[in-house]
């Protein structure tokens, strides 16, 4: 059913249960999981000599994550390809799954509501409205430890938006 699974990553984020649930799916279906991070090019259009230094620490901290996800994936026995590409989140992570052929797509979903959810958006949420394949939102857990469905419902919103 999945033979090909996108898993996109954060430059310099945190470990997300989104990977595990790639690696599940991986192995069930001998899927091979393609990890890709976006490297905002808004960075390199900047002047300046503080620019280039942040655009190059984004590319690192990208290569970073995308080299500690890889592991992981191949340290459970997963098929597993790592890949940095520049521009917007959404634009790469859509051209992804088709370069990548990819049958399904896995993501971790923050719960933001109110002023915080209009103000920073969802990547997630974007990509769940452009995808031609299916995506797979997995909660994420705030800073106390709830997942984001908990917020969700304790804030009451609905469940599963971000």
């Amino acid at each position: 059913m999945y033979d090909d699974i996108l898993l996109p990553v954060a430059p310099g984020g945190e470990a997300n249960d989104a990977v595990p649930h790639a690696a599940s799916l991986a192995e069930r279906y001998g899927a091979t999981v393609h990890v890709v991070s976006a490297i905002d090019t808004l960075a390199r259009t900047l002047r300046g000599p503080q620019a280039g230094a942040f655009a190059e620490r984004v590319e690192s901290a990208a290569q970073e994550r995308v080299e500690a996800v890889t592991s992981e994936l191949e340290a459970a026995g997963v098929d597993v390809v790592g890949d940095i590409r520049q521009g917007e989140p959404v634009d790469v992570i859509e051209n992804a799954i088709a370069d990548a052929g990819a049958d399904i797509v896995v993501m971790p979903s923050h719960a933001r509501s109110g002023l915080r959810r209009v103000l920073l958006g969802s990547v997630t949420e974007k990509v769940v409205r452009v995808s031609p394949v299916p995506v797979v939102t997995v909660p994420m857990a705030d800073e106390e430890g709830e997942t984001a469905g908990a917020a969700d419902e304790r804030d009451g919103s609905a469940a599963g938006e971000s």
